[in-house]
C-alpha cells in the first residue's frame, strides 16, 4: 500500500484547509526563491573569484593567498597573546571566552568565579537605511559605569526597532537592563534578563551584549567598579 497521498486526497485537504495550504504553499514558493537566489550569488562570487585570480600571475595568486593566511594568523596570535595577558593580569578582572560560552572573575591566575553566558552572532539590526552590523566584541574593554534598578541607560534606536517597538524622543530608561548591569567601553552592556521591559524575554538577546544569570550577575556587581577590565578572546 503506498504511503503518498492520492490527487483526491490532496483536493480534499485544499477544500478543507484553503488557508493552510495557500500558506504552505507560499512559504515552499518563498524557500525555493531564497535557495535559488543565495545560489545564484555565491555562483557569481566563485565566478568572480576566479576570473579575478585567472588574471595574476603566478606569484601575484601566491601573495593574495599569503596575504589572506597572515590576517588569519594575525588574528588568532593576537588573541592567544590576550588570553594570556588576561592570564597573567594581577588586578581583577573578567575573562571572556566567546566561542565557548563562559565568562570568568579572575585575579593573578586564580579563576574566583566561572559563569555560562550567551553571545549573539554577528547581526544586521536597525531599519534600512539605518542600518548597523554588529559583531561578537572581541579584544579588550574596561567597565565604565555600573548600573543599578534606577539607573537609566540610552536604549539604542535600533533595539527599539529590532523588536517592533516605536523609538521615544526620550531613550533614557530607567532599570531597561534589569536590577544589576555593566557598560563597557564601545558601549556594549552585560545584563542579565530583567523582570520588565522590553529585554524581559528569554528568547530575545541584545545584540553585541553578554548576558548571563541573574544569580551569577548579582554575585558578581558588588566586586566590579568603573575600570575593570574586560578581556574577549576565543
Amino acid at each position: 500500500m503506498s504511503g503518498a497521498a492520492s490527487p483526491g486526497g490532496l483536493d480534499a485537504l485544499r477544500r478543507r484547509y484553503p488557508r493552510t495550504v495557500a500558506i504552505l504553499a507560499a512559504l515552499v514558493a518563498l524557500f525555493l526563491v531564497a535557495d535559488t537566489i543565495l545560489a545564484m550569488r555565491y555562483l557569481r562570487y566563485r565566478n568572480e573569484t576566479a576570473r579575478l585570480r585567472a588574471g595574476m600571475s603566478d606569484a601575484e595568486r601566491m601573495r593574495a593567498d599569503m596575504v589572506e593566511a597572515s590576517e588569519q594568523d594575525r588574528l588568532g596570535v593576537a588573541l592567544e597573546l590576550l588570553r594570556r595577558q588576561a592570564a597573567g593580569d594581577q588586578q581583577l578582572h573578567l575573562a571572556i571566552a566567546v566561542d565557548s560560552g563562559v565568562m570568568r572573575l579572575e585575579r593573578d591566575g586564580a579563576r574566583l568565579r566561572e559563569m555560562a553566558i550567551a553571545i549573539a552572532g554577528e547581526q544586521v539590526v536597525g531599519t534600512a537605511p539605518d542600518t548597523v552590523r554588529i559583531a561578537p566584541p572581541r579584544g579588550a574593554r574596561s567597565i565604565e559605569r555600573t548600573l543599578g534598578p534606577r539607573d537609566r541607560w540610552d536604549v539604542p534606536a535600533w533595539v527599539y526597532s529590532d523588536r517592533g517597538l516605536p523609538v521615544p524622543a526620550d531613550r533614557a530608561v530607567a532599570g531597561v537592563l534589569g536590577r544589576d548591569a555593566l557598560v563597557l567601553s564601545g558601549g556594549m552592556v552585560i545584563y542579565a534578563i530583567p523582570d520588565s521591559g522590553m529585554l524581559a524575554d528569554s528568547s530575545y538577546l541584545l545584540p553585541g551584549a553578554v548576558r548571563l544569570s541573574r544569580a551569577d550577575l548579582r554575585a558578581i556587581a558588588p566586586n566590579i567598579a568603573p575600570g575593570v577590565t574586560v578581556y574577549f578572546y576565543e
